[in-house]
């Protein structure tokens, strides 16, 4: 005897409760949460409102409030061929583009080398070697540098003790954008490989069964396979990348101003530091500091709409 197919059961509806009970059901983690909501709100979007003093011809002892109102000229100041702004500008750019090609990818680089290890004994042994400079401040690490790298440090003790010319590294202003370079390669590429590592391992390995079955060899493996997979995260970090890119390291450059000067070390953030709080000219500073806001978030939304005519998600998909 045949029997009708019983009829599908209704998936009961989830009842979302009130915002009353939810916030009561929450509240231990809203606390915990509270503090740093705190500390965005108060330093990130009060915060905001001092860029009104970019329009002022701003006095500490006056306030916002009695200073007085120029309008635009603080901006007509950047932009009518000041050569100190422009020298910082041209400086941002250069070490901008450096690190965009040689800082950027030099974490993608070490994820996949590490990823390469067989044994996880000798990944995790080096992976927290590596991340360990991260987690030093830019004062030791300059002074690392000048000890290994300085007129009286390992290096040229080494040169002196064997009868050759020392190298003048720090104090050269021909090798400043390198020296800088490696210092941002050495302190934070460890730690930039942790995305990176996360999403190999989230790659599912039949895929490179699948290809070793059809003889891809490692490098063919890593071309089809691990650079795809990596894809959507590489390009969002990029994009966040850039909309960063005019910040290219404050304590790092004002800490080794005095050794090459400012004509190659003088960059945005140290010039609105030059301008602002040592020389009191807070308006221009401001404007500064405006004007390369302006220019990251333009940035952000151009590559972030160029990601989404490739087919990639980006930071955010409207």
């Amino acid at each position: 005897m045949k029997t009708s197919p019983a009829a599908p059961r209704a998936v009961p509806r989830q009842r979302t409760l009130p915002w009353r009970r939810r916030l009561a059901r929450d509240r231990a983690v809203l606390l915990l949460a509270l503090p740093g909501m705190a500390v965005i709100v108060v330093f990130q979007y009060l915060a905001l409102g001092g860029n009104v003093i970019a329009f002022q011809d701003y006095q500490p002892y006056l306030g916002i409030e009695r200073s007085l109102w120029v309008g635009f000229e603080n901006f007509q100041i950047l932009f009518s061929g000041d050569p100190e702004f422009l020298n910082a500008l041209r400086n941002t750019l250069a070490i901008t583009l450096l690190q965009t090609v040689f800082v950027f990818p030099a974490p993608i680089v070490l994820a996949l080398l590490l990823h390469s290890l067989v044994s996880n004994r000798v990944r995790q042994v080096v992976q927290s070697v590596l991340y360990l400079p991260h987690f030093l401040s830019w004062v030791i690490v300059v002074a690392v540098f000048q000890q290994v790298l300085g007129g009286a440090g390992l290096l040229n003790n080494f040169l002196r003790a064997h009868g050759w010319q020392p190298v003048d590294v720090i104090g050269n202003a021909d090798a400043f954008y390198a020296l800088i370079t490696s210092q941002v390669i050495w302190k934070d590429t460890g730690w930039a490989t942790i995305l990176f590592l996360a999403v190999l391992a989230g790659i599912d390995r039949s895929l490179y069964e699948a290809s070793a079955v059809d003889g891809a060899s490692r490098w063919r493996q890593t071309w089809h396979v691990t650079l795809p997979g990596m894809r959507p995260i590489i390009v969002m970090l990029l994009i966040l990348k850039l909309g960063d890119s005019l910040s290219v390291g404050f304590e790092q450059l004002i800490l080794q101003q005095q050794a090459v000067g400012l004509g190659v070390s003088d960059v945005l953030d140290t010039y609105v530091y030059n301008q602002g709080v040592l020389g009191g000219f807070w308006g221009v500073a401001a404007a500064v500091g405006l004007v390369k806001g302006a220019i990251g978030l333009v940035l952000v939304l151009v590559a972030n709409k160029t990601a989404h005519a490739f087919g990639e998600e980006g930071v955010y998909r409207a």
